[in-house]
């Protein structure tokens, strides 16, 4: 099986849902073939999805990703039937741990055993698709008893990973994986774990999707696109899951002087530890040309589906100049 690159435009679109039904219809009406959302907080994205269904005919709909703590597996099994009746074939459920911010700040829930907490999740939603009756008495959650109508085409699940014993795990137990955030030298590495999972699971490699939100805007002022990464995304790296995972991409030193900075409260130090080459690692910057040839990179060196999130705090008329160098008029894998 060849799988398809695609390209994405990223949900929400802000805080009104006005906003993302605008941006999935000119999204669908200009060739795109997916629309993923990501899900924090407000406004709810599963919620969001069902509400903005019916506004779609073709495009693929995901969600990258939704957090395994905040919902328990019955709850996820019960919404993605519903998605799945709405978006027949369309839809993909997106699973996660999310950071410790979201979760121990935000919601006040321990992120414990991540990697056996997403893929006991994975499991047993994907038991509760099929119909089964639950009788799960697992090392982090348990249900029994639960059934809920089977699904004849359950709708696939993918895992969110950044480093190796996650990344073999998505590969192996989820049906695609979903990377955020990465410098690109280490996407070789990432691949790696992705081919090894898979393996241990009996699966081809080639046949499990990598799904990936690029940080891109279309710009002539690179310094300026840096710094919106570098004031939007150091407190991410400041977060041990990211922190950690820069420090497992090759960047020990950026990763010890963010962690530092954040402790000490020093913003110039911890935005200081993006450099302007690491940040040129990770984000997808410059003239239609250069960000075309960015992302015919990623897809040569293993990503299938680029979900285009245009940097935050951009304008409207560089978010609108980024998607329009994503129409299929303007560009191909080729």
């Amino acid at each position: 099986m060849t799988l398809q690159n695609r390209i994405a435009v990223t949900l929400p679109a802000g805080p009104s849902l006005a906003s993302t039904v605008e941006r999935l219809i000119w999204a669908e009406q200009h060739g795109y073939t997916d629309a993923w959302f990501s899900d924090a907080g407000a406004p709810d994205t599963l919620t969001q999805m069902a509400a903005v269904a019916h506004h779609t005919r073709h495009i693929r709909l995901g969600v990258a990703v939704t957090p395994v703590y905040t919902r328990t597996p019955a709850v996820l099994a019960a919404s993605a039937n519903v998605l799945e009746q709405l978006l027949p074939g369309r839809f993909v459920l997106g699973l996660g741990s999310s950071s410790q911010t979201i979760m121990g700040k935000w919601n006040g829930i321990a992120l414990d055993k991540p990697v056996t907490r997403v893929r006991e999740t994975t499991e047993m939603v994907r038991s509760m698709l099929a119909g089964e009756k639950s009788s799960f008495n697992l090392e982090t959650l348990s249900s029994n008893g639960y059934r809920q109508p089977r699904l004849d085409n359950p709708p696939p699940i993918y895992i969110a990973a950044l480093r190796s014993k996650m990344i073999e795990m998505a590969a192996a137990t989820g049906d695609g994986v979903i990377f955020n955030l990465w410098p690109r030298k280490a996407l070789p590495k990432m691949m790696q774990h992705v081919s090894a999972g898979a393996q241990k699971a009996g699966k081809n490699p080639a046949d499990v999707e990598i799904v990936n939100r690029a940080m891109v805007l279309v710009t002539d002022d690179r310094e300026r696109a840096r710094n919106l990464f570098r004031a939007s995304h150091a407190p991410y790296y400041a977060t041990p899951v990211y922190n950690n995972f820069l420090n497992w991409a090759g960047y020990p030193a950026a990763a010890n002087t963010i962690a530092e900075g954040w402790a000490e409260k020093d913003r110039n130090k911890t935005g200081g530890a993006l450099t302007d080459q690491l940040i040129d690692e990770i984000i997808i910057a410059g003239s239609p040309a250069e960000v075309h040839d960015r992302i015919r990179e990623d897809a040569a060196g293993g990503i299938h589906t680029h979900i285009i999130a245009p940097l935050g705090g951009a304008t409207a008329d560089e978010i609108a100049a980024t998607y329009e160098a994503f129409k299929p008029d303007n560009f191909s894998f080729q």
